[in-house]
């Protein structure tokens, strides 16, 4: 039996289901992803358009998906993906350790290295 992974926004006007385990998960320190959370990194997890499935009204800017009631940042979706913003998800802590750490010139210097992860100083993609 698959997993299910729950998760939405604030105010719970959006919601949305993946199943299975992720292709990839990781913390991403660019600016873009800086600006759009509002933190020092995103953590995000990728898994198969056909795995993900959303009940509600979102709206997108520049491809990053939120609820415009709340405001919450919820998810990237492209033809082959449903990037997930972890922190959305209902269960906390999440089950997920970063495989990757992206943009690593821009991590803060307080923050650590993550042993197990690949570390890129650019995109890892």
């Amino acid at each position: 039996m698959e997993r299910v992974y729950e998760g939405g926004c604030a105010c719970r006007a959006v919601r949305y289901r993946v199943t299975g385990e992720p292709e990839s998960v990781g913390l991403c320190h660019c600016s873009d992803c800086r600006k759009e959370s509002g933190s020092a990194f995103v953590y995000y997890a990728d898994w198969p358009i056909s795995a993900f499935s959303v009940e509600g009204r979102y709206q997108t800017y520049a491809g990053r998906s939120f609820c415009p009631a709340c405001g919450s940042r919820l998810f990237h979706l492209s033809e082959r993906t449903a990037e997930i913003m972890l922190g959305s998800l209902d269960v906390a802590a999440s089950p997920f350790t970063p495989h990757q750490e992206g943009w690593i010139k821009r991590r803060e210097p307080w923050l650590t290295a993550i042993p197990t992860a690949g570390q890129f100083k650019e995109d890892p993609f």
